[in-house]
């Protein structure tokens, strides 16, 4: 296969930062690259210097065999380069048409009126190209978050674009999503074009990339063919560990019971949901998305009202009504969606990491600054937290250290019970080592942990037993030595194990 785009020594400095150092990549017609590492690891600064925003300082780019210059992003654009970025960047209130055809209107002929009709049926032809049933009138905020995926595909396609880039297109779809994407994906490669496809998933990588290019600390690492690559040795290319160092569980005998959930529904929602955590245990939530594990969680922490059953901390019935009766009771939840939810972004980490906890630091309405100074010192530094300063904001961090930030935050209340919400998800190997060892660390404290997530290695690499849900209601209970991949998919698609499983 043909080469359409070379990268050699790439290099690219920020002040006090070398982001890319002497960086090789190339893309081939038909192929998909999927471009690997840690956060940090320069991959966006090489889809940015790729796409336009930043100029390298060193080094050429070659397309077709020929040296061009990406001067911005028009120049990249009209090369015939489109970026589809993890976070949207389109127009909520506009149509999918008004959407794709931003910024390269069509416009009738010898007229400057912009030609509708024209751009519709190229929508519409681009959809059904795709085997896509959107509408071309729709807005996008009325389209799901694989739609809006989608929807940015199909304006890549409409740019003429032989190269597409895609940064963490799989992040929040659920798995009838992403086989949708797979989908398209294998159409565009038969159709000839190239595909750079971004991942911390490995699973992605495995069931959709052909080649891989793995960076590390900004410097070229190696490369090869997915299907010849053994797991491990791209970990060990990525961050220099092994991929059994990446559940670094440890073995903790279970104390009494501390939380129980009784039959607990909320109408619509979730029904009899019932299980019992330990102290010292990792207790695992795995299902698809819609399964209901976060809105039963959601109710454990009175964030929402279940509308029947029963929760007992340490053998006590207790109501809870809000977070702030859940935290005075020992209970902490770490949320999915670390941004929206989970921080302020733009406070700085020192507020973020005391919000909870204000109250208890004021003093006739007076803020307790070395107290505050010394619980963020704490408790960002048990985080391992990469900073200039505490007063830094949230917003200029890595997406590993928001989320660290959030973990800072939560464990700063001192819960004797934590509920996380995928803590990994979106954040690098790295990272994610880090933080299944910290949360190894603190069931070995004896805090008693729920782990929610999608990730089928992480359920089975760290919990002490896993609950499965479907649709609302609970599927299988199991063991960690009776768990495994099958096991939780089947139980997760709705097909229970026999009773005494459940």
């Amino acid at each position: 296969m043909q080469n359409v785009l070379e990268c050699h020594r790439i290099t690219k400095h920020f002040p006090g930062i070398k982001a890319l150092d002497e960086v090789d990549f190339k893309i081939r017609a038909g192929e998909v690259h999927a471009l690997i590492g840690e956060n940090g690891a320069g991959k966006s600064t090489l889809v940015k210097i790729i796409t336009g925003i930043h100029q390298p300082d060193a080094g050429v780019i070659l397309q077709n065999g020929v040296s061009v210059e990406f001067r911005n992003p028009t120049a990249s654009q009209l090369a015939g380069i489109a970026a589809i970025h993890q976070e949207a960047t389109m127009f909520p209130e506009l149509s999918v048409t008004e959407n794709i055809y931003m910024g390269h209107h069509l416009t009738r002929r010898r007229s400057s009126l912009l030609d509708w009709k024209g751009m519709k049926l190229k929508t519409r032809s681009l959809l059904e190209t795709l085997e896509l049933e959107i509408n071309p009138d729709m807005k996008l905020k009325d389209l799901s978050v694989a739609q809006r995926h989608m929807v940015e595909i199909v304006k890549a396609l409409s740019l003429d674009a032989r190269i597409v880039i895609m940064d963490e297109p799989t992040s929040a779809l659920s798995l009838r999503e992403v086989e949708d994407l797979y989908k398209i994906i294998r159409h565009l490669r038969s159709e000839g074009q190239a595909i750079v496809f971004i991942s911390h998933k490995f699973e992605d990588i495995y069931e959709i990339a052909d080649y891989f290019t793995v960076l590390r600390d900004g410097r070229y690492i190696g490369e090869g063919i997915v299907a010849e690559t053994e797991v491990d040795e791209i970990v060990r290319m990525m961050v220099g560990r092994s991929l059994d160092q990446m559940f670094p569980k440890t073995k903790v005998k279970l104390g009494d019971t501390i939380l129980k959930v009784e039959r607990l529904s909320k109408t619509g929602i979730f029904k009899d949901i019932s299980f019992d955590l330990h102290r010292g245990e990792i207790l695992g939530f795995f299902g698809l998305v819609g399964a209901g594990r976060s809105e039963v969680m959601r109710a454990v922490f009175g964030i929402d009202r279940a509308t029947s059953g029963t929760i007992s901390i340490e053998g006590a019935e207790v109501h809870i009504t809000s977070p702030p009766a859940a935290m005075n009771r020992g209970i902490a939840y770490v949320p999915e969606d670390r941004q929206l939810q989970g921080t302020i972004l733009d406070m700085s980490i020192r507020d973020n990491i005391t919000l909870p906890i204000v109250e208890k630091l004021a003093s006739c309405s007076f803020l307790n600054l070395r107290k505050e100074g010394e619980i963020t010192r704490e408790f960002g530094e048990r985080m391992e937290i990469k900073t200039s300063g505490w007063d830094q904001a949230v917003n200029s961090l890595s997406g590993g250290n928001q989320q660290k930030v959030v973990l800072a935050k939560w464990l700063a209340t001192r819960p004797e019970i934590l509920i996380m919400d995928e803590p990994t998800k979106g954040i690098d190997v790295a990272t994610k080592a880090r933080v299944h060892e910290f949360i190894s660390q603190l069931a070995a404290e004896g805090l008693a942990i729920i782990l929610i997530s999608s990730e089928i290695p992480e359920i089975l690499g760290m919990a002490d037993r896993i609950v499965v849900m479907h649709e609302g209601k609970i599927t299988a209970r199991l063991d960690r030595d009776q768990a495994d991949s099958e096991t939780l998919v089947k139980a997760a698609m709705g097909n229970p194990l026999p009773q005494e499983a459940v």
